[in-house]
């Protein structure tokens, strides 16, 4: 069966890559076409959640699982990033589309057109994968500060970064706070840049970029699944909708009609800020696994545990600059995911118990709403002090978002197609086609995850 499942999987990203790289570049031609990426400035205002939801995803985690994708078969799956970018920001967009035309959260309005027993199942896996996530980030982040200084106390370190990202979500008002993950996103451009310092043979860099490798090896195949997990992941799902509705709400639109007021205009920002932020994640999933491909494939270093271990793996072959900037991007990663892992989380069980939820809301206004960020992050760190393998956490977390994904896919496919509640800015139909064909790639990567324990 499990060969199955595989060759099943295996099989559709060589019939869908060529569709996808036609759809990028369409979009792509838009977005270049339009008016604000004409003008750096207004294009750079244009970019908000979708820029910000986009950097989230290339979390420390991520970033491992890059590195070992690229250490243990070098160029092979350079394909993934093309493959997934139409994928990832058709999801993304559906689920901006939600928030803006309804003006609630995605928990909210699966809570209002579905049973309740698929939003709690949800909402719990949500939190648990999640969960997994942060304690992984902080223990990377952690550890990559010990690479700039071995003198530093680990648990001292890890309980600083706790409580520092804390703060930042608990006193800082979104205002503030958006921009700052704004401008952090930014960081991710370390990640090109040690890419680029490792003088790349462009030539095979290309071919395997635009070629499907593809084996029927389980480990393989568990890389792809594991990169289909941390890039369409249900976290990102609730964070876009939600964010949505707070950038609306610091725009002065603070009741529900007002938010559900939308234009063109509107639309078409949100289109180019998603299309952009989800280009810019798989831009930089592309150098990462470039990188580790060049440098640590051809030596031999194939096992990567995490995302401080491939930066100083990569020190010896790359250099010191290479090395820098690889874990400068870590730090700041770090810093900009795992406030979205669990503010999405919080988000989603705030909105599925009606509960005063947002980080535009100050602590006093939104004691749940605050106490599920506060729970998720303590919860995090306490992994770090059990004993668990890190990799075991990467794939607890892996498997539960195997199965959260399709769980929600569904609802946001059915919801953002319905013109009874989307209107004019429902699903077109191929909009809707690349929905079900992400339900079932998600479905069939759940499956093979889940299988791999047996």
């Amino acid at each position: 069966m499990k060969k199955n499942i595989f060759r099943i999987a295996a099989e559709a990203p060589a019939e869908l890559l060529q569709k996808s790289i036609e759809l990028s570049e369409k979009i792509s031609r838009k977005i270049k076409s339009s008016k604000s990426f004409k003008n750096p400035k207004k294009y750079w205002n244009t970019l908000g959640p979708g820029l910000t939801t986009g950097a989230a995803d290339d979390d420390p985690s991520g970033i491992a699982t890059y590195s070992q994708a690229g250490a243990q078969y070098g160029f092979g799956l350079l394909w993934m990033a093309a493959f997934t970018y139409p994928l990832m920001a058709v999801v993304q967009e559906m689920c901006a589309r939600i928030g803006m035309v309804t003006g609630r959260g995605l928990a909210a309005n699966i809570r209002t057109h579905f049973p309740r027993k698929i939003l709690y199942i949800s909402t719990l896996l949500l939190f648990a994968a999640n969960t997994f996530n942060i304690g992984a980030d902080l223990g990377v982040m952690a550890k990559t500060l010990q690479l700039l200084n071995p003198a530093w106390n680990f648990t001292a370190l890890i309980i600083g970064v706790t409580v520092l990202l804390l703060g930042f979500q608990i006193f800082i008002p979104y205002k503030r706070y958006a921009k700052y993950l704004k401008w952090l996103a930014l960081i991710l451009f370390a990640y090109i840049a040690s890419a680029l310092l490792a003088n790349l043979d462009w030539a095979n860099v290309l071919q395997h970029a635009i070629i499907p490798t593809i084996t029927f090896e389980k480990d393989q195949f568990l890389i792809i699944c594991a990169i289909l997990g941390t890039t369409i992941s249900p976290y990102l799902f609730f964070w876009q909708s939600s964010q949505e509705i707070e950038d609306e709400i610091s725009h002065g639109k603070t009741t529900l009609e007002e938010r559900k007021d939308i234009d063109a205009k509107q639309v078409h920002g949100m289109r180019t800020d998603i299309w952009s932020g989800m280009f810019f994640s798989n831009l930089v999933m592309f150098f990462i696994i470039a990188a580790c491909g060049a440098i640590l494939f051809p030596h031999g270093i194939t096992n990567i545990e995490s995302a401080a271990q491939a930066a100083e793996a990569l020190r010896p072959f790359a250099g010191d600059w290479a090395y820098f900037l690889f874990t400068l991007g870590i730090l700041g990663t770090g810093m900009l995911a795992i406030p979205v892992l669990a503010g999405s989380s919080s988000y989603a069980i705030s909105e599925t118990f009606k509960w005063r939820e947002g980080l535009s809301k100050k602590l006093k206004s939104a004691y749940a709403f605050y106490g599920i960020i506060i729970i998720s992050m303590i919860i995090g760190l306490a992994i770090n002090f059990i004993g668990l393998n890190p990799i075991k956490v990467l794939i607890y977390s892996a498997v539960a978002n195997g199965i959260v994904a399709p769980l929600v896919l569904i609802p946001i496919v059915i919801i953002s197609s319905n013109k009874k509640i989307m209107g004019q800015w429902a699903n077109k139909p191929l909009t809707k086609i690349i929905g079900w064909v992400v339900v079932a790639i998600m479905s069939i990567s759940g499956i093979a995850a889940i299988a791999s324990f047996f």
